[in-house]
């Protein structure tokens, strides 16, 4: 087996910068898909219409990408996490995959209780 050269090292990192690079360059273009909006979703669950779709200018500030969910009319604030997953203001410290499963999520921690308003800043 032939001894390992200065040449043959540098040349070897060389290869492996260079494929490190096109990696990170690819898998940015990968992950961005993860920013898209969902879609609209209207349905009863639990007995309790849930809602959403992409938020309009409304004039609210909306930390959930644009996106408006809502309980029986009654907006559930949601926000988007940095891994794509979502949280609610009622199920906060539970991120499910989908505005949907988040306004699903309210419902069963409710119980049959009413949503009511949170104040917008």
């Amino acid at each position: 087996m032939p001894e390992l050269s200065r040449r043959r090292a540098l040349t070897a990192a060389a290869a492996l910068a260079t494929t490190a690079g096109t990696l990170s360059a690819i898998t940015p273009a990968s992950a961005a898909g993860h920013h898209d909006s969902p879609g609209t979703f209207d349905e009863v669950y639990k007995g309790r219409r849930i809602q959403g779709r992409p938020a309009g200018g409304s004039g609210h500030h909306h930390h959930g990408a644009g996106y408006a969910v809502f309980v029986d009319g009654v907006e559930l604030h949601v926000m988007r996490n940095a891994d794509g997953s979502w949280i609610s203001v009622v199920s906060h410290y539970d991120p499910v995959a989908t505005p949907r499963a988040a306004a699903r999520a309210a419902v069963d921690e409710l119980q049959g209780a009413p949503l009511l308003p949170f104040p917008a800043n």
